[in-house]
């Protein structure tokens, strides 16, 4: 038998009308029993609960603290059990009580401030209502985003660690009560501010501001309170692979608006200058053979400069293997290409090696279509 305590009144009259209960619902009921093992708490109608066992272990401390009368959410874990009682539980009550409150926080969108207690190369830690809680390096404010050159992790960790002890204000993106995982995002405020500053711009306004950060994707760039995103591939009409090598942390440009959308702007230097590829259409023609410099090999092809920033592509299926293709091209060499596409619109050339003679097949490759030069007029007679 357990041990019990000598117990007040019920709160109930055998008239009321009771309503059973159903295991695994939240209820308040009132001590009426306290022993070293166990509590006893009056449930009104629905009769007497106990929590006792690993139930009343989990929480002993803070159940001694318990006085006669007062009231106390838990969970039904059982609706008669042995004894006779209805089996409860604190912990997981305050387990359901807090995921029910992190849900209503992330419905109503709320924002609130939590204390970084850790930092991983991914974000930042930090803990709700006793729950770890994860705040990704992407869903930073860009006022907090590391900026780091060439986005080496040990140098972005060493940048996160920085906001260990500091509070942010945040608002739930994301949670998973089974798994026990809340995700955070810092961007619900700075959008909030965004679309105030934003609605002074339209797609196609030309800003001039200072280049904040550089990044392996990109480069910041801050115009007035506004910070936007230069991407990669906006900085040059040619490839780039290293924005460091054209940008310096500082340096003030101009940039053009070429969009607009959740909060964020993207912009563009490359918009600001000519088109190479306007006057390609008058210079190549589909079949012309043209020389060009291997300025890369990847694992999909050979990257061609036919022109400054102009590029084209050797795809590998011309080669069958990678093996194949640096066998015969190497960066930085200059060969004879022969043009087999060209897309103005999306600033694309296909082009295949010419080979005068195919070792492989004993015989020379299928002659090949040059550029044409104009006919000289012959002279009238």
């Amino acid at each position: 038998m357990l041990e019990t305590a000598v117990m007040d009144k019920p709160l109930h009259s055998n008239l009321e009308m009771v309503r059973p209960l159903r295991q695994g619902e939240i209820v308040e009921g009132r001590v009426v029993g306290l022993g070293k093992s166990a509590l006893f708490l009056d449930l009104g109608p629905q009769g007497t609960g106990i929590i006792y066992g690993r139930a009343f272990l989990e929480e002993k401390d803070s159940l001694r603290d318990l006085k006669m009368g007062d009231m106390l959410s838990v969970k039904v874990m059982d609706i008669d059990n042995e004894e006779g009682y209805v089996e409860l539980s604190v912990r997981e009550a305050g387990r359901e009580i807090t995921w029910k409150k992190l849900h209503e926080l992330k419905e109503k969108e709320e924002l609130f401030k939590v204390k970084v207690l850790g930092a991983n190369k991914g974000g930042l830690l930090a803990q709700i209502e006793g729950v770890q809680a994860f705040l990704p390096v992407s869903q930073l404010a860009q006022e907090h985003y590391p900026k780091v050159e060439g986005g080496n992790p040990n140098q972005i960790l060493k940048e996160l660690q920085k906001f260990m002890g500091e509070e942010l204000e945040v608002e739930i993106l994301d949670l998973d009560p089974k798994e026990g995982k809340v995700i955070l995002s810092e961007k619900s405020k700075e959008r909030t501010k965004m679309k105030e500053l934003l609605a002074k711009f339209t797609v196609g306004d030309v800003v001039e501001g200072e280049i904040t950060g550089i990044v392996e994707f990109g480069a910041f760039m801050k115009f007035g309170n506004i910070e936007g995103l230069i991407h990669i591939s906006e900085i040059d009409w040619q490839i780039i692979e290293d924005p460091s090598l054209y940008l310096k942390v500082g340096e003030t440009v101009k940039a053009k608006i070429i969009d607009i959308s959740n909060s964020r702007v993207s912009l563009s230097l490359k918009a600001l200058k000519e088109d190479p590829w306007k006057e390609i259409e008058t210079k190549y023609k589909k079949l012309d053979v043209i020389k060009g410099k291997v300025t890369k090999i990847n694992p999909f092809g050979a990257f061609v400069e036919v022109e400054a920033k102009i590029q084209g592509l050797c795809h590998i299926s011309e080669f069958g293997t990678r093996e194949k293709m640096e066998q015969k091209l190497v960066s930085g060499n200059t060969y004879d290409f022969q043009i087999l596409d060209i897309n103005i619109q999306e600033h694309r050339m296909s082009l295949r090696l010419v080979e005068p003679f195919d070792s492989a097949q004993g015989k020379e490759s299928t002659p090949l279509k040059t550029a044409e030069e104009p006919k000289a007029e012959e002279p009238e007679k």
